[in-house]
């Protein structure tokens, strides 16, 4: 077999029938599953991308040109959305090997995080899968160099890769390796990890992601959050602002800020939809959530699909022939690209237009992560290509601390002295301007909400008081002197006005009929 790079894209023909203007996410979706022979669909999810550069995901629920906001052909991607838990322990070969896919994308666009070693061995893992057994023969020195597994490397981690590819590999079949790698990268702290960029109070960049584990937030290349799913209580976003909240040993909120209102709504559904895949027994469970404070109602959302558990229990009542997963050109593909089935569906512009779904070779990435990939343990190697945009990794290797003030602790570097291990979750505290204009928000919402009660109680007591209804209070109101002058230069000439203004109104309105 031909070696490819990561770069190239794994093609799969595909057309389905034409499909009508309103046709829902769900149908497409559907299309797209059975043309893969899957059945373990409910890990994935469908992803575009809208004129702005906002990620998002195909919501089942809605017409697929309604949730469209540019023109046709549209572009879509077929994407892991919920990562399991245990990858190795899915039921059949093909949802395996299309997680392997979307794990090996993530190493290469540097959201799989990790020290050289651990990349060496998943990078080795995708070569024995890709081309088998070493072969003196068939793959001649630097024969590694061909494959392009991260975004950047040196000589000396493709040696390394040689290495265990060539002496511990040995033996191990496509289905093996890929196996292997799955497990291997589940091992990892940024295992199913899809970044959004923000930034915090202090204007800091940082990535906020959700795992099958929990919350987490990335800065430096450095998990400085992490919060299990049972300890995540609320999500909630205003603006540009998002909030968590929190019970770890204490009540905490995390403040951060996504680039726009788009991205930050996203980012919540993101996290409403991972808390309920991951966290619930039942899909019953699940309830809408939303956004909103005490006074204004804000985005409702609900996860509208299977929990993480009942998917489980779904799969292992599976009873069928493991499909055919082949090299060449067909469903699925095997290479070293980087995964990517890239769904294409066009559409006629016109009304009750009709289009065809194909999935397509044009490269497109908007799941690319600005991230970059560590790989050296030796902060002196001269053959290392450095990466300028912070520390090396989560997990170093004999490197130096690179931690700062704001920044954890890297893992195996214990704190000093008696602080709590709360330090790595301790919220992120609001600044002294940020205080003052949440304070000042929170009383113009709160005076605006008063006004409005206070206009709505008094329309509520004018119309009481004009009706007919016989109530000894009103009587009394009635009786004032106040209430009659109002009654009679103001109320009695309104009601004439209005009812002259609707009688026009109708009359005009008959004539023209």
């Amino acid at each position: 077999m031909i070696p490819r790079t990561v770069s190239q894209l794994c093609h799969v023909d595909f057309c389905v029938s034409l499909f009508q203007r309103d046709a829902k996410g769900q149908w497409l979706f559907e299309q797209v599953c059975q043309h893969l022979n899957l059945l373990e669909k409910d890990y994935f999810g469908i992803r575009f991308v809208d004129p702005d550069k906002q990620r998002h995901w195909l919501e089942f629920s809605k017409a697929i040109t309604k949730q469209m906001r540019s023109q046709p052909p549209y572009t879509m991607c077929l994407r892991v959305k919920f990562y399991p838990p245990d990858p190795a322990a899915l039921k059949e070969e093909i949802t395996r090997y299309l997680v392997f896919l979307q794990i090996k994308r993530d190493l290469y666009h540097g959201r799989l995080l990790c020290k050289s070693s651990d990349a060496a061995t998943l990078a080795a893992f995708i070569l024995q899968a890709e081309i088998g057994d070493y072969d003196p023969g068939k793959h001649p020195e630097g024969y590694s160099s061909k494959f392009q597994f991260f975004p950047k490397h040196s000589e000396r981690l493709e040696r390394r890769i040689a290495e265990i590819h060539k002496s511990e590999l040995i033996g191990q079949s496509p289905e093996t390796a890929e196996l292997n790698f799955l497990k291997k990268a589940q091992t990892l702290e940024t295992y199913g990890v899809d970044p959004h960029p923000c930034k915090d109070v202090s204007g800091n960049a940082a990535f906020l992601a959700f795992t099958p584990f929990g919350f987490v937030v990335l800065q430096g290349n450095r998990r400085i959050h992490f919060l299990k799913w049972n300890e995540v209580t609320k999500l909630k976003f205003e603006g540009k602002t998002f909030h968590i909240y929190a019970t770890h040993q204490e009540k905490i909120i995390l403040t951060y800020f996504a680039p726009t209102p788009e991205a930050c709504k996203h980012l919540w559904k993101c996290g409403v939809e991972n808390q309920a895949f991951y966290q619930f027994e039942k899909s019953s469970q699940v309830r809408t959530v939303s956004s909103s404070n005490l006074f204004f109602k804000g985005s409702r959302f609900r996860y509208n699909g299977k929990v993480a558990k009942e998917v489980m229990e779904q799969s292992a009542k599976i009873r069928r022939e493991p499909p055919e997963i082949h090299s060449g050109h067909s469903t699925p593909v095997r290479s070293v690209s980087s995964g990517n089935s890239f769904l294409r569906s066009h559409r006629n512009g016109a009304e009750g237009g009709h289009g065809t779904a194909e999935f397509s070779q044009d490269s497109y990435s908007p799941s690319d992560s600005v991230l970059p990939t560590p790989v050296s343990d030796d902060p002196s190697d001269p053959a290392q290509v450095r990466h300028t945009n912070g520390p090396r990794s989560i997990q170093e290797e004999g490197g130096t601390e690179l931690c700062t003030q704001n920044q954890a602790r890297p893992q195996g570097i214990k704190p000093k002295g008696k602080r709590s291990q709360l330090e790595k979750t301790r919220p992120t505290q609001h600044g002294p301007e940020e205080g003052v204009n949440l304070f000042i928000c929170s009383l113009a919402r709160l005076f605006l909400v008063t006004l409005a009660l206070l206009f709505a109680l008094l329309l509520l007591l004018i119309v009481l008081t004009e009706s007919e209804l016989d109530l000894a209070f009103l009587r009394d109101i009635r009786r004032t002197p106040e209430f009659q002058q109002f009654h009679y230069e103001y109320f009695c000439p309104l009601r004439r006005w209005l009812h002259e203004f609707f009688w026009m109104i109708f009359c005009k309105c008959k004539m023209l009929v």
